[in-house]
């Protein structure tokens, strides 16, 4: 690469002939986090005070401090986060290389089939059908499984009933697949986190954590707009807070794509 590679890029970004899509959801106080049983200590949500606001405080500046726990709202998981990952060198927010923040994303359109059933489970099966159409899913890539479940109503987000919450996920297939056979950089979701509601009554129990961080990879989760990325193409840029020994962080996941605006899917807003 030379100067003009990065001249070019500049520009086509300046001109829109590359367009920028932000795939985060705002942090505010209403911003859903995931549950754990209440033996467990809970994830605090996002909370926010005002320092000042050119008042008496600070006269000529505004400021706010702010307060979560890392996985909170678009959030980066790293390795170190699971038991699994735990003994990484470079699996932490501060020792993750840096270019791995910079990667090309394969977004898998499953939407209609979450619409249809909220326990929905991508499979290698699938994969294997949507690589058939777009081509291989290449190492050190991301795969973004789309649901639309960003577009739901703050309510209906979490989906909790009496038996846990009911979000779509990966299988454990899916994920040995990706990290056996694919050797991707990491999986991302629409979701509160990277496994499927009901994944701790899987075997092993949350695989998109247990296979993918023991496998030196990444999450990313309460992703959106995957609607408006093709299914091959984008360029996703994905770096957390350089948190020391921090597990991840909420960060702003941007997408760069040539491709025009997806239609968007009529029976999902």
């Amino acid at each position: 690469m030379n100067n003009a590679t990065l001249t070019n890029l500049a520009t086509e970004l300046a001109t829109g002939a590359i367009r920028v899509v932000d795939l985060t959801v705002p942090l505010n106080e209403n911003t859903p986090i995931i549950g754990l049983p209440e033996e467990f200590k809970q994830s605090p949500g996002f909370k926010m005070e005002k320092i000042s606001y050119f008042d008496a405080d600070g006269p000529a500046w505004y400021w706010n401090s702010f307060s979560c726990g890392e996985h909170t709202g678009t959030h980066f998981d790293a390795p170190g986060h699971w038991i699994s990952g735990r003994d990484y060198t470079d699996g932490c927010t501060d020792t993750i290389p840096p270019e791995k923040f910079i990667a090309p994303a394969n977004v898998i359109d499953v939407s209609k089939e979450a619409a249809a059933d909220p326990d929905y489970l991508l499979t290698s099966d699938k994969l294997k059908e949507w690589e058939s159409e777009n081509g291989k899913i290449e190492p050190g890539t991301w795969v973004l499984m789309r649901t639309d479940w960003s577009k739901r109503t703050p309510e209906d987000f979490l989906n909790y009933a009496e038996d846990g919450p009911h979000t779509p996920g990966p299988s454990v297939d899916c994920m040995e697949f990706l990290t056996k056979e694919r050797d991707i950089l990491g999986f991302g979701v629409e979701t509160v986190g990277t496994d499927a509601g009901q994944a701790f009554a899987f075997d092993p129990a949350f695989p998109a954590h247990q296979l993918m961080h023991g496998s030196n990879k990444f999450g990313l989760a309460s992703l959106t707009n995957l609607d408006q990325l093709p299914p091959k193409g984008a360029i996703i840029v994905t770096p957390p807070l350089k948190i020391e020994h921090g597990s991840g962080s909420p960060l702003r996941v941007i997408a760069l794509t040539t491709k025009k605006p997806l239609p968007m899917n009529k029976n999902h807003g």
